[in-house]
């Protein structure tokens, strides 16, 4: 069945770890329409919808779409160019350093569509949403309303049949959103047979839809219309119904809320001319406004306004660029630890540690503010029943219920008893229960205790609770007065409303919606997903370069990395023993002795001291490190030399490092059996006619490190920074949550991780010849090989420790991870087990088979083979045909271990 309106849910339930995300959800939804999924953080929403467009993997029970099974990977690759997922967060779909026509061009190469196509789509939805006149503007300097604009076009490139929207105006202006509902509504009269399924916190939205699910702790509680809805529970609204379905639902008084009390006309909070910039881009754009004692105060703008910096300002948290912040009447100084104590922050995050219960989280913070042992005790039990803690003081937050855990946050802020609060959309994604319970605690605070609080909000039904409200808007203050007299000046109906005009006064970036949207281009057959296709794979790969170039952090690392590394390495890390200092203890100050001294003070190894006097003194000098050789010289010496007499020479070595221990060792046993066999005595001369050895270096005759270090450095860092740059690019599509793209678009694993992989191995590959240059013409090694045969081998090693990072990738979960891995994994095989150090068969057992199997062993024995010994192609040949191996072997593993889906 190919109808777009088969979608059900059988008996499905999602679990993460021992949380339950859905709880044997049964639904059908009806085609064609728009179906809204309601309820507040944490029910199962996000897992819902990611379910149904096949991003999520399911756990049990089995979901119909498009007339198959999703978890059924041959019909999710059948139906998922129909289907189009909008991930929850402003552009979280989108490429920040991609401008608007590039993010379009990108997600239409993945559906293979044809130039002419392509372009002939991204006019229509760029001219439909407004955003015609930004082609060539980031993504990442977009709006809030307009990245979520581009994020609808992203998805609609395709022209789906089924339309998946993750609480697509969350944090969106109120201007915007109505934008975004009237382009959507436009579209949908279009191609009326599309189905929208849309989760949203926002509950006057969610009336305007066809069909509601609504939904508490993974299960549903009711479906239907929004009339229905609220005619069953008997509500006046929306708001009312949903929250009359929870299950611990009583019925309580409405909130009322009394006057400020008459309190001293000097504000306790004031910002006068206050700006904020970070960098070139303003922030906060001189704010102006002022706060009463008691009164509560709202704070009222979309996502990126400036509210939260401007909060941050007034705590101390972050210095102002210009203007001025005052509490109390003071200037706010970070520093200044009295206003600090008068003052509770509560931020967006809910500043708990995770690793504490819910008693010594309180603990913890009294603390901090130095409240004695007996007080205390008493603020904390005295908070934990006010705000309902009592039953869970041994609990961890993340156990917590939004709602409790929000409580606790706020109890976290008041513990010391402040005189001022500052509220960083603390209600964000709470039930519209644990709302109320929440103002009904910051009503007592400032009508009972005289708090003077500052809250920010996205919920027009909160703003209208506050005393006064201030509108913001791209980090200006665009009106302040009492919620009634905002709407009264604007001659609106409702606060929303009010924002609305305001917005539309000022705000000359934003577009008309067309009276008449264009005509939507003929709509083109769907092409034959294959298994694989160039076009999808080159689409991540002309992305990925793209990225790459416009980002100078990774720019920088990318390409001038490896050569940092390469001079800080073979001029750092020398193994060259050279100008040691030795001191003389002579007790026998005979020519004898002096030219037996002079001998070592002509070697270019060593290089002579003030003479000692006495064996004390030579300790001593040896423990500070002032010399590295001391020699004693015993009386006699000179007399037994002539006469043929066994005399000694006493040496004594700083052996606190082994290896240049053992290497002075050498250097002063050479020394002295030189010396001897330069004595005219015919005794010592017979003796060492006996058997003679003589040593000749075959391809480094002088015998520098410099000389071993520069042709082997390039098997380290080809595989450090390639492996780590590829394996973070994967892990930050991850964090980004960019990968989404991945799960819900035809594109195959081997699609993405090669198309991924593509600039790192070219850019390795430049790192290469770089090194490669550097070696030659920078320490002065000459390439005595075949440099087609060492390029070879580079390129192939190259696409070896890049897959090696794909794989290190799919075993994490961040950039940090990415790294640490990828750098511990890649350094220390390379070191210890590669031949740098010694040869591979001088190892032995597990170390032998490390090496052998580990592509830089190979590399390494190339390029030095290459660079040292002059080895042609007849001699590379072996390695290159195991380097050759790397590249396809990782790619498959990484393939093979990449998820298709989240879990």
């Amino acid at each position: 069945m190919n109808d777009p309106a088969s979608i059900s849910f059988h008996a499905v339930t999602h679990r993460y770890r021992k949380q339950v995300a859905l709880d044997g959800v049964d639904l059908t939804l009806p085609g064609a329409c728009l179906v809204g999924v309601i309820g507040p953080d944490g029910v199962g929403k996000s897992t819902l919808l990611g379910l149904l467009a096949g991003a999520k993997r399911p756990q049990a029970g089995r979901i119909e779409v498009l007339g198959g099974d999703i978890a059924r990977a041959a019909h999710r690759r059948r139906v998922c160019s129909r289907i189009a997922f909008m991930p929850q967060g402003l552009g979280k779909n989108l490429y920040a350093e991609l401008t608007v026509k590039e993010n379009l061009e990108f997600f239409g190469r993945l559906f293979r569509q044809g130039p002419a196509e392509r372009d002939d789509r991204i006019a229509s939805l760029l001219e439909a949403t407004g955003l015609a006149p930004f082609p060539d503007r980031p993504a990442g300097k977009l709006s809030g309303g307009m990245k979520q604009k581009l994020g609808l076009c992203s998805a609609l490139i395709h022209d789906p049949d089924l339309l998946v929207l993750d609480e697509p105006t969350t944090g969106v202006d109120p201007l915007s959103r109505r934008q975004f509902w009237q382009l959507l509504a436009d579209l949908r009269a279009r191609r009326p047979q599309m189905s929208v399924v849309v989760s949203t916190a926002y509950m006057d939205e969610a009336e305007a839809f066809d069909w509601l699910i609504a939904m508490d702790g993974g299960r549903v509680l009711a479906t239907g219309t929004p009339r229905e809805i609220i005619a069953a529970a008997g509500a006046a609204d929306l708001e009312a119904a949903y929250r009359s379905l929870l299950p611990d639902f009583v019925a309580k008084e409405p909130l009322a809320i009394p006057p400020p009390a008459a309190h001293s006309a000097a504000p306790i909070i004031e910002a006068r001319d206050l700006t904020r910039r970070f960098g070139d881009f303003t922030a906060v754009d001189r704010v102006n406004f002022e706060i009463q004692q008691g009164e509560i105060f709202g704070f009222l703008g979309s996502n990126g306004c400036g509210k939260s910096t401007t909060m941050k300002m007034l705590t101390g948290l972050l210095p102002v660029s210009d203007g001025e912040a005052r509490l109390f009447g003071r200037p706010v100084q970070a520093k200044d630890r009295e206003s600090r104590r008068n003052v509770g922050y509560m931020s967006q995050a809910f500043s708990l540690y995770s690793e504490l219960t819910v008693l010594q989280n309180l603990d913890l913070h009294a603390r901090i503010f130095a409240l004695p042992e007996a007080k205390r005790k008493t603020r904390i039990a005295e908070l934990c029943a006010r705000f309902g803690l009592d039953q869970h003081l041994h609990t961890r937050p993340q156990a917590l219920p939004l709602g409790l855990r929000q409580r606790l946050s706020l109890a976290v802020a008041v513990i010391h008893e402040p005189s001022v609060l500052i509220l960083d959309e603390p209600t964000s994604g709470v039930d519209p229960e644990a709302r109320d319970d929440f103002w009904r605690l910051l009503i007592e605070l400032s009508r009972g205790q005289g708090v003077t609080i500052f809250v920010s909000t996205h919920f027009m039904g909160e703003a209208m609770r506050c005393d006064r409200v201030s509108l913001m808007h791209a980090g200006k203050v665009l009106a302040c007065d009492t919620p009634e007299r905002l709407i009264e000046s604007a001659g609106v109906a409702t606060l929303e409303e009010a924002f609305i005009a305001q917005l539309e006064a000022v705000d000359g970036s934003t577009a008309p919606r067309p009276e008449r949207p264009p005509t939507e281009p003929p709509r083109r057959p769907r092409r034959h997903d294959r298994w694989f296709s160039w076009t999808r794979l080159g689409a991540y790969a002309h992305r990925e370069g793209r990225e790459i170039l416009r980002d100078p952090v990774r720019l920088a690392f990318a390409f001038f990395g490896s050569a940092a590394l390469m001079v800080v390495f073979c001029y750092g890390i020398s193994l060259d023993v050279e100008d040691l200092t030795f001191a003389v203890l002579d007790l026998d100050r005979t020519p004898e002795s002096r030219a037996y001294a002079a001998a070592f003070e002509g070697s270019r190894y060593f290089s002579q001291a003030a003479p000692l006097f006495d064996p004390t003194e030579a300790i001593r000098q040896l423990t500070d490190g002032a010399v590295s050789l001391v020699l004693e010289i015993p009386p006699g010496f000179g007399r037994d030399l002539k006469a043929g007499t066994p005399t000694e020479v006493l040496a004594i070595v700083d052996g606190a490092m082994p290896y240049k221990g053992e290497t002075v060792e050498g250097y002063a046993a050479g020394i002295h059996r030189t010396l001897l066999s330069e004595v005219d005595n015919p005794l010592f001369d017979e003796a060492l006619q006996l058997a003679t050895i003589e040593m000749r270096y075959r391809y480094n005759p002088s015998f520098e490190s410099i000389k071993a270090m520069a042709p082997g450095m390039p098997a380290i860092l080809l595989i450090l920074l390639p492996a780590i740059l590829t394996a973070v690019s994967v892990a930050r599509e991850r964090e980004l949550g960019s990968i989404a793209n991945f799960y819900v678009t035809p594109t195959t694993r081997l699609e993405f991780l090669v198309g991924k992989q593509a600039p790192y191995i070219a850019i390795a590959f430049a790192n290469f010849l770089l090194l490669a240059a550097m070696t030659v013409l920078l320490f002065g090694v000459p390439l005595k090989g075949s440099f087609l045969a060492l390029a070879l081998g580079g390129l192939l090693y190259v696409w070896g420790t890049t897959a090696f990072g794909l794989v290190i990738s799919t075993l994490t979960s961040s950039q940090v991870a990415a790294v640490f891995a990828t750098a511990l994994s890649a350094v220390i095989p390379t070191i210890q087990f590669s031949g740098l150090l010694q040869p591979v068969s001088t190892l032995e057992g597990g170390a032998q088979v490390i090496g052998s199997l580990w592509p830089a062993s190979y590399f390494l024995h190339l390029s030095v083979g290459a660079f040292t010994k002059g080895l042609g192609w007849e001699g590379l040949a072996p390695d290159i045909a195991m380097l050759a191996l790397y590249g396809p072997v990782f790619t498959a593993i990484a393939a093979l271990a990449l998820r298709g889906q989240e879990r």
